[in-house]
């Protein structure tokens, strides 16, 4: 399990990892992360080896405090936030008041200790060798109330130094005790100088006191720890914001009456009332009312959404006009912001694999330093300077000495990247993610609700022979309101969004391939070439222009006639071609993975850039594609839509779950995109990018930092240019070191989208359908002129399937002269018309090649299509063999997500010994078997299982 604990009493990253060591060392612990910057630790461990107060007992001994995080307010709406912030702001009230008390006390003891040497002028009781002692007397007693109030930094550096784990703390303390007590060592030879008139001894000394030096040292760490606590908690102001967006109380319905409760006692269920101005205090759905809602606290829109009956509402959203009753559906942390807020948290408290070189350096570096500082004084006393100066060089070594900007340089530009990222709307799980996303090459796009809008719509309007738009939409929409098909809801939706008035249909019909109803007097007819049988050159060009294009052509028939052609097609999204501009821009290969055919894929593909297409392939194909990228040595980004790219998302380097909108918590993805637009994963690139060089500035500098000041301090330069700092000096670089680090992660907050894609482009760029007028040269009702025409009926043995009687189809289709064929799988019957001569021979070599078999060739006269079909049938049944009779079996399959899985079981299916036919569908999720003799429930179920499904059940 995981646990999150506050820590206190880490002052830098050498304390973070001796709390890290030491919680390792318990049994039964998987996994440690203390973050300096939040003062938090998540611990993920066995709760049968340990417990949370081992835990605690473990960092108390490592000399710091941990308790559990609380979870307040809201259930977990806040993620446990708010305890923490009450503890920065106090550290900051406590920090400030040390702050000015020891300004107070500094500044006239600088200006005591350093008038005589600047020609100042000062009191005369503290002026003149006689009055020496006085001085060092008054400068004693000013040095006590700085050392008073920052007693903390002796307090947990000299019990970190004896635990032997020295820290920050632990170098502070050493450097300004070793000042102090060697002010007080000063003194007191000053007053045996007085008592025995040695004035010599006493002016020695007189220039040798270090009182302001420690003084000086404490108020400088202190205004760099209060510059910089300031700038900590402006880097946790993403959560922060987040936080303050849920409202306090909120208005419910309850026995009738409307009531003002608190936020934690709304349940789902309940209605809440919302009005203009209102803060939306957790998720629902409008059940009464229409209005718009800010939606920019979580999506990064700046427009508002218009929401209406039905429509999705989330918490911490503002009303900016309307009235709602909403129904609540979730509340605490289970509404979107909570899911937000604790993706930054959990961001915000791991660690990038470029922070391990820092805390490994970190974790010697005190010591070190320690070792270093004696060396030097050691060195120097050796080489014949006075102990005083040795005393100075090595004081100078320990509090130049900084470990905290390099414990700050990471988690403050990844506390800041991800607030930033989750303002924009998207958000990263863990700072892996963002060291990761910069160093991608390689870009799958998911077609369906990436690439596309995921969502058929109509596209194309052909209108022939001077057809009127609003009267043929108006009775296409009369009929295909009454079907539940996608491509049928297209359209209805289409035609109310451009305001057609909805009229009656009778005798609804809906067959493979086409609908039809009657729409006053007039027969209407909406279906596909093949459904329609429509045989004109130009209908036919037109249609298949459209599905050149990727496009789904609709014949649309009134009273027999063609009168004009509706194309629907899941629209490119307006930002894609943009977004994979830059994706190619930047160096990365950009693949497209779709299930759909490859006319289809690569219409789709033309128009958006992308090079690169795999298409036809299964859910489970899309993480075979990555791993092969991947063992191309590619490094890969897999965006899909979260619901089937599951094991594609958790095989590539990187996954993003693009549109995810409420549903925040997809375990599969690294970075969870809430908006809709594919130029937010090259956003996500961008500020992973921008994330990452700013930790590496401030790893450089943390480094450069120490690397320079170091030596300098050790007096390396002072033989040869002079150069030596004085402690104060030293402690002052020391506090703007930590400064200068979170400052530089502070200029994150100013990073901005590189491409930036609004609902008003979005609106602009979803126009109407494209609508064109054609004439046609010739129409008639069955686009077929049967007067030097022939029929023949072919029985034809063999066909299994749909996919065996399209072929059969189209290779009659060629044969010189047919004008049409129409193969009946149900009756293994092909009846072809055709202009002058075609053989039986010829018409039984085709079949034949195709490998079926022909029982049977009749000539039949040239009646209508109606009488055709009943002639033929009947005399398929006169001259068909008779067959053993075929038993049947329904299978109820899981696991099936579209037309290949359902293709991929009718397959496998067919093939089993004694199958005649095997019909799937998809909706029912049920395949149902035609056979001869035995077929076991079990053969049916291994082979389903081998194609990677399950049998739920198996009925006779």
């Amino acid at each position: 399990m995981k646990e999150h604990f506050d820590v206190t009493g880490m002052s830098c990253s050498a304390c973070s990892a001796r709390v890290e060591k030491a919680v390792k060392a318990l049994n039964g612990i998987d996994d440690v992360n203390v973050n300096l910057l939040k003062n938090s630790m998540v611990v993920d461990f066995d709760p049968t080896k340990t417990g949370t107060e081992q835990i605690e007992d473990a960092v108390k001994k490592a000399g710091y405090s941990a308790i559990v995080k609380s979870e307040e307010r809201g259930k977990g709406t806040t993620a446990s936030s708010k305890p923490q912030e009450d503890i920065q702001a106090e550290e900051l009230k406590n920090m400030e008041t040390r702050l000015w008390v020891s300004i107070v006390f500094s500044v006239p003891l600088m200006y005591i200790a350093m008038a005589p040497m600047v020609g100042l002028p000062s009191p005369s009781f503290l002026s003149g060798h006689q009055n020496a002692a006085v001085n060092a007397l008054t400068q004693f007693l000013l040095t006590i109330p700085v050392v008073f109030v920052n007693f903390k930094f002796f307090n947990i550096g000299f019990r970190s130094l004896f635990s032997r784990a020295p820290n920050m703390a632990s170098l502070v303390a050493i450097g300004s005790a070793a000042s102090v007590f060697f002010g007080l060592f000063a003194l007191y030879m000053m007053l045996i100088g007085l008592s025995a008139g040695n004035e010599e001894l006493v002016a020695k000394y007189a220039h040798n006191l270090y009182f302001d030096s420690a003084a000086m040292i404490l108020t400088l760490i202190t205004v760099g720890k209060y510059f910089e606590a300031r700038a900590k908690k402006r880097t946790t102001n993403a959560i922060s914001k987040l936080l303050e967006l849920v409202p306090d109380t909120a208005v419910v319905q309850r026995d009738g009456k409307d009531i003002e409760v608190s936020v934690d006692e709304i349940r789902p269920g309940e209605i809440v009332v919302l009005k203009t101005g209102q803060r939306i205090p957790v998720d629902g759905v409008v059940k009464e009312g229409t209005g718009s809602v800010d939606e920019s606290s979580l999506t990064g829109e700046s427009l508002p959404v218009e929401k209406e009956a039905d429509s999705a509402l989330s918490g911490g959203t503002l009303v900016t006009q309307g009235h709602f009753l909403m129904q609540v559906t979730k509340v605490g942390e289970d509404t979107a912001l909570a899911q937000i807020i604790k993706l930054v948290d959990e961001a915000t408290s791991s660690k990038a694999p470029v922070a391990r070189l820092a805390d490994k350096v970190s974790g010697i570096f005190v010591p070190t330093v320690i070792a270093l500082a004696v060396i030097a004084s050691v060195t120097w006393m050796l080489l014949g300077y006075s102990w005083e100066f040795a005393l100075m060089i090595g004081v100078s070594v320990l509090v130049i000495s900084c470990p905290c900007a390099l414990g700050l340089a990471t988690p403050t530009a990844i506390m800041v990247g991800s607030g930033k990222g989750a303002e924009q709307g998207i958000l990263f799980k863990s700072a892996e993610a963002i060291e990761s996303s910069e160093k991608v090459n390689a870009v799958v796009l998911d077609k369906t609700g990436t690439v596309t809008e995921g969502k058929p719509s109509v596209t194309d309007i052909v209108l022939f022979n001077g057809q009127t738009l609003d009267e043929l939409l108006q009775k296409v929409y009369a009929v295909e309101s009454k079907s539940e098909h996608p491509l049928a809801t297209a359209i209805s939706s289409y035609c109310a969004e451009v305001q057609i008035s909805l009229s009656s249909s009778s005798d609804f019909k809906q067959v493979s391939g086409s609908v039809s109803g009657t729409v006053g007097n007039e027969k209407v007819e909406i279906g596909n070439l093949k459904a329609l049988n429509i045989q004109n050159s130009q209908i036919t060009e037109q249609a298949l222009s459209l599905a050149r294009q990727g496009k789904t052509p609709l014949i649309v028939k009134i009273n027999g006639a063609t009168k004009g052609i509706i194309a629907v097609a899941d629209p490119i999204k307006p930002d894609s071609k943009i977004a994979i501009e830059a994706m190619k821009k930047a160096g990365q290969e950009v693949w497209m993975v779709t299930g759909d055919n490859e006319v289809t894929a690569k219409a789709v593909a033309s128009k958006v850039g992308i090079d690169h297409i795999e298409s036809g392939v299964l859910p489970s194909d899309k993480e075979k594609i990555v791993r092969r990228l991947q063992g191309e040595g590619k490094r890969v980004i897999m965006v899909g839509d979260g619901i089937n790219d599951a094991p594609a998302l958790a095989r590539a380097d990187v996954g993003i779950a693009i549109g995810a909108g409420t549903d925040v918590a997809i375990e599969s993805a690294d970075i969870v995109l809430m908006k809709n637009r594919l130029t937010d994963v090259v956003n996500a690139e961008n500020l992973s990018h921008s994330t990452m060089n700013n930790i590496r500035q401030n790893l450089f500098w943390a480094f450069f930092y120490n690397i320079i000041g170091i030596p300098v301090a050790a007096g390396v330069f002072y033989p040869v240019l002079g150069w030596t700092l004085s402690p104060m000096i030293a402690a002052a670089a020391m506090s703007m070191s930590s400064v200068s680090v979170v400052s530089n992660a502070l200029r994150l907050r100013g990073w901005k989208p590189k491409l930036v894609f609004n609902q008003e482009q979005r609106k602009a760029s979803s126009g109407k359908a494209a609508v064109m007028s054609v004439a046609l040269k010739q129409e008639a009702a069955s686009s077929v002129s049967h007067s030097d025409a022939h029929t023949k009926a072919v029985i034809i043995e063999g066909m299994m399937c749909s996919h065996c009687s399209s072929s059969v189809e189209k290779g009659l289709a060629k044969l010189p002269g047919v004008q049409s064929v129409k193969v009946d799988l149900k009756d293994q019957l092909a009846t072809i018309v055709f202009n002058g001569e075609l053989s039986d021979e010829t018409i039984k070599a085709t079949v034949e090649k195709l490998g079926y078999q022909v029982v049977k060739i009749e000539d039949l006269a040239a009646p209508e299509r109606g009488e055709v079909l009943s002639r033929t049938q009947d005399k398929r049944k006169c001259c068909q063999t008779e067959k053993p009779v075929l038993h049947t079996k329904k299978v109820v399959i899981e696991g099936m997500m579209c037309s290949h899985c359902s293709s991929a079981v009718e397959k496998g299916l067919s093939k089993l010994p004694g199958v005649e036919n095997v019909e799937v569908d998809l909706k029912d999720k049920l395949a149902v078997l035609r056979y001869k003799e035995v077929l076991s429930d079990e053969t049916i179920k291994t082979t389903v299982e081998k194609l990677g499904y399950s049998v739920k059940k198996i009925e006779e």
